[in-house]
């Protein structure tokens, strides 16, 4: 009987089952083995591939089987979609309850400008020169870099002379963007939008601020000390950069510059957080 035939093939392909009753038991027992006896039978017995795929009814009533493969593959993309959706939401918009500050960065026309009208920064701009004030345009600031004069008891105005002198001497190439003297004076020497020679290979991307210092020892004075905080925080603002965008000239080229805070770590580290605490004031 083909009916028979087909509940045969189903049951010898499955684990033993000893509970389900065979089409031979129900032929020995009289009773008429129906096209859905046989279904049910069928039914009732695990195949190897009702252990790896999971059955779906088609619209037409047919049944086909989804593999182990394709339901991991929903699930991960289902998983992948709710990760995008949280890191949207928590990273790139911010908490719904949580109001984000963005500070736009100045272009250096605005900076310079807003540099022309401080009562505290003495305009000192060099001439053009190739030693000192080539001209050079930088496209964006990335850092600020520290150094110290390394002339002891200099002023600002001396070493900004100094600089401006190299342009008919041609014994160096050396400036600065701001030079800070032992009185707390601000002088700048070169705008903003231009490379000053100071930092070596990061003359393109950088500002620098020269401090006077009264020894060899290379420690500030208190009122230079706090011009320092005052300015660097003050171009943070600006271009939207924080304590960790601080460089020593040494972490750019290893000179010992400024001396003081190569020599005393932690007084560097200071600088940095009282720079720190001061923009998040």
């Amino acid at each position: 009987m083909d009916k028979k035939v087909v509940g045969e093939k189903q049951m010898s392909d499955g684990p033993e089952n000893t509970n389900s009753c065979s089409i031979e038991d129900m032929l020995a027992a009289g009773v008429e083995p129906h096209s859905q006896t046989v279904e049910a039978v069928c039914d009732c017995v695990a195949t190897p591939e009702d252990t790896d795929t999971t059955t779906i009814e088609t619209e037409d009533g047919l049944k086909k089987a989804i593999p182990v493969w394709a339901k991991i593959m929903i699930v991960a993309i289902a998983a992948l979609v709710i990760l995008f959706a949280f890191v949207w939401e928590n990273v790139y918009t911010g908490s719904p309850d949580e109001e984000v500050e963005i500070v736009p960065k100045r272009s250096h026309g605005e900076v310079q400008d807003e540099l022309d009208e401080l009562d505290w920064v003495i305009p000192g701009i060099l001439p053009e020169n190739e030693y000192s004030r080539p001209g050079t345009l930088i496209s964006s600031v990335n850092a600020i870099v520290i150094h110290y004069i390394g002339n002891p008891g200099t002023s600002a105005e001396q070493n900004r002379n100094y600089f401006a002198n190299l342009g008919f001497t041609g014994e160096t190439h050396a400036s600065s963007n701001f030079i800070i003297g032992l009185d707390g004076e601000v002088i700048q020497c070169v705008p903003v939008d231009e490379i000053a020679y100071a930092s070596g290979e990061r003359n393109a991307d950088t500002l620098s601020i020269e401090l006077c210092h009264p020894d060899d020892t290379g420690q500030f004075t208190d009122e230079t000390y706090a011009s320092a905080l005052r300015l660097t925080v003050w171009l943070c603002e600006r271009y939207g950069l924080t304590a960790d965008d601080l460089l020593r000239h040494f972490d750019v080229t290893g000179k010992e510059c400024p001396r003081y805070f190569v020599l005393n770590e932690d007084e560097w580290e200071a600088f940095k957080d009282n720079v720190r605490r001061m923009l998040d004031s």
